[in-house]
């Protein structure tokens, strides 16, 4: 459970770094409808389906585990409803596809879409595809060990600070 949940925290994570964020910039005119398919082909090629996939299925794995902890009985049950509904909610992460290419849309232009494209049609790129995860996934554990360490570090120094001000913290 506690890794299923890293994935699919991992995964968020990595898609807000990879793109950075999910708010799209304000703009005078709405992306072409060309733009938008160019980015979607780039979301499909940096791999989106697969990406949102965790997404729908800790969404279920969220509603079976409160519908549980209620009916702890019924866990044979709702574990096939949940397998049914996974199923059945899969095509939906075609809405996420197509907001994230909209949100790329509106980021950068049709020509640039086009150019990270052929980007990731290239040799480098199919690498970059491949190698980004694995990137991404050692970061997030670097980051898990690093955190606690420099914090415990700012903490130090807080009180060091506040005892050169007389507090005793």
């Amino acid at each position: 459970m506690i890794a299923k949940h890293r994935l699919l925290l991992a995964g968020v994570t990595a898609l807000v770094i990879a793109w950075g964020g999910f708010a799209a910039p304000a703009q005078a005119q709405p992306a072409s409808a060309s733009a938008i398919a160019t980015a979607k082909e780039l979301v499909e090629l940096k791999g989106g389906a697969g990406m949102f996939d965790p997404i729908i299925a800790g969404v279920v794995d969220q509603a079976k585990n409160a519908l549980l902890r209620t009916s702890p009985q019924l866990s044979k049950e709702l574990t096939e409803v949940a397998a049914t509904l996974t199923a059945e909610f899969q095509p939906r992460r075609s809405d996420l596809i197509n907001e994230a290419a909209k949100f790329y849309a509106g980021r950068f232009t049709e020509p640039e879409l086009k150019e990270m494209v052929t980007f990731y049609k290239t040799p480098l790129g199919r690498k970059m595809l491949v190698q980004e995860p694995l990137v991404l996934d050692e970061t997030f554990n670097y980051v898990q060990s690093w955190a606690p360490r420099v914090a415990e570090e700012m903490m130090n120094r807080f009180r060091a600070e506040m005892r050169k001000k007389g507090h005793q913290l």
